[in-house]
């Protein structure tokens, strides 16, 4: 731990005033304490920074900064002090996490990603009018307060730099988190009020598209990413009103003239934001988000049901195991989910051993693909096991629909495609019908006792072979919500192009599929995204 959050240890109050309570976060020059003012009684978050190298002066510089600044998304300095070993910064308290965890817990939707940028566009405004540059706009130095309202704060101005300041930042020194850095920043120019601005940018890209526009995870190619330009936001969000596309794209121009003010961007934010009529009375508006607990609650329910029905179904835990194991995947996910979803995709290891070595190899290395796939969206890992519950009662043709909050067209396409192959599986296991075709399921398909997982491939890829009209199905599946955000953008065009296309993917190349099946999910699909409001988009994590 850092220095100064062991000055804190003993409890007597810093600076006779400021009495520590807990530690709330510590790095390599100084740590944070929440604290209690003995003279006023409120809490305050208390930064201590040793007095040595830039770290001080950047601390005093910062209380400088937050001390000229009086706006409700800047966060409050009450009081900077000196001793001789450490700079003290005493901020107001607010709980709450920064714009960084709440993406990577996948609880930021489009409404609250937006607003949330508004409101930091709104605090850089106030700053820039100042003559304050903020200089390392970025999610984590920005704070969401608890509650039902957004309410956004930016943080950390201790790379901020004043009209009337000279620079801490050596000749060819670049501030700020390279990531959202601006291309005219690693050119070596001056930074200017557009650099903020396109840190914004940058955040809301990432927060819309569940991906950062630049991150190539080498400092040197994301470098050149950002002297590229980010691709159109459109690309992966087409779903998105026009007029937010655009804004986000102009905040992201690599010419700084091009981007607008961050006065201007919030403004065009929350006008994006409103909702709006169109032609034919049509309502747009950015999608809300799922509340926090259901969505977690589905995803923990889920892992329970993966986990439990292959630890009932697959012999080999003893009797009682699979509540256990269940309850256990659950508990999990509600904790950290991407533990979760590892802990119930690993439940059928051990099982499918007992059957095969190389089967159970196999499936290891599919399953670790997999969660690396879903990685940034672990809260929908799982969200193919669903397949296998609407197939019984005919309804695997709607599975598309429940795909619509998953971000990333790849992952949408996949698990729609494996919620096909899984609910094959689960037919074979219990010698009942094959969806969407009938087909008596297969007995067998030769893998016991194998040891090699290219024998188990090989002896799977013949058996699929077999069923090549539920592999086409599974295909057109994954197609179809590939399809899905696309479609929505047209409104009852795109769903009624969205259903044609439906029934010529999943009827045409397969003669002996399930018509009544199809065609019912195809309508039903159609009037889904022609009629239904934007799509519940919650975001998860990185």
């Amino acid at each position: 731990m850092a220095e100064p959050a062991l000055a804190l240890e003993g409890g007597a109050p810093v600076l006779g005033r400021y009495r520590p309570l807990r530690l709330l976060g510590s790095g390599g020059s100084g740590s944070v304490w929440l604290a209690r003012d003995e003279r006023t009684g409120l809490d305050v978050a208390l930064k201590i920074i040793a007095r040595e190298g830039k770290a001080a002066a950047r601390a005093e510089r910062e209380a400088a900064a937050a001390a000229r600044l009086r706006h409700p998304a800047c966060l409050r300095a009450y009081a900077f002090a000196r001793d001789a070993r450490h700079v003290y910064i005493a901020y107001e308290f607010v709980p709450g996490r920064t714009f960084r965890e709440a993406m990577r817990a996948g609880e930021l939707c489009d409404a609250v990603a937006i607003e949330a940028c508004a409101q930091v566009c709104d605090a850089l405004a106030h700053a820039h009018a100042a003559g304050i540059l903020h200089r390392d706009v970025k999610p984590s130095n920005v704070l969401l307060a608890d509650g039902e309202r957004v309410s956004a704060r930016l943080l950390d101005f201790g790379l901020a730099r004043m009209a009337e300041a000279e620079t801490l930042t050596e000749q060819g020194d670049v501030p700020g988190t390279l990531a959202y850095i601006s291309p005219e920043r690693l050119a070596g120019e001056e930074a200017n009020e557009a650099a903020d601005v396109w840190a914004v940018g940058v955040m809301l890209w990432e927060a819309l598209a569940g991906q950062h526009p630049f991150w190539q995870g080498s400092m040197l190619d994301t470098a050149r990413a950002i002297e590229r330009g980010a691709p159109p936001l459109a690309e992966l969000r087409p779903d998105l009103p026009k007029g937010l596309l655009r804004l986000v794209d102009r905040a992201l121009a690599l010419d700084p003239s091009r981007r607008p003010s961050a006065a201007e961007l919030a403004r065009g934010l929350r006008g994006a934001a409103t909702p709006r009529r169109r032609k034919r009375g049509r309502s747009v508006r950015v999608g809300v988000v799922v509340p926090r607990e259901a969505s977690r609650a589905g995803a923990a329910g889920l892992a329970a049901a993966f986990a439990g029905w292959t630890a009932a179904e697959l012999p080999f835990y003893p009797h009682g195991w699979a509540a256990g194991l269940a309850l256990g995947a659950a508990a999990l996910t509600l904790v950290r989910e991407r533990l979760g979803l590892a802990v119930a995709l690993a439940v059928p290891v051990l099982p499918l051993g007992n059957v095969s070595s190389g089967l159970a190899l196999l499936y290891a290395l599919v399953a670790l693909a997999w969660l690396a796939l879903c990685w940034r969206e672990p809260r929908s890992g799982l969200l193919f096991a669903l397949g296998s519950l609407l197939a019984p009662v005919g309804a695997l043709g709607l599975f598309p629909l429940a795909t619509a909050g998953v971000r990333a067209p790849v992952r949408r396409a996949a698990q729609a495609a494996l919620a096909v192959l899984a609910a094959m599986v689960v037919a074979g296991i219990r010698h009942a019908p094959l969806p969407l075709t009938g087909a008596p399921a297969p007995l067998g398909v030769g893998v016991g006792g194998a040891t090699g997982p290219l024998d188990v491939a090989g002896s799977l890829a013949r058996a699929a072979a077999a069923q090549s009209g539920l592999l086409v199905e599974a295909a057109a599946l994954g197609l179809v919500a590939l399809a899905l955000p696309y479609a929505r953008a047209w409104g009852r065009w795109g769903g009624a192009g969205l259903g044609a296309l439906m029934l010529a993917l999943t009827l045409l190349p397969v003669p002996a599929a399930s018509a009544l099946q199809l065609v019912a999910a195809a309508w039903i699909t159609a009037a889904a995204v022609a009629l239904a409001p934007p799509w519940p988009r919650a975001r998860s994590g990185s």
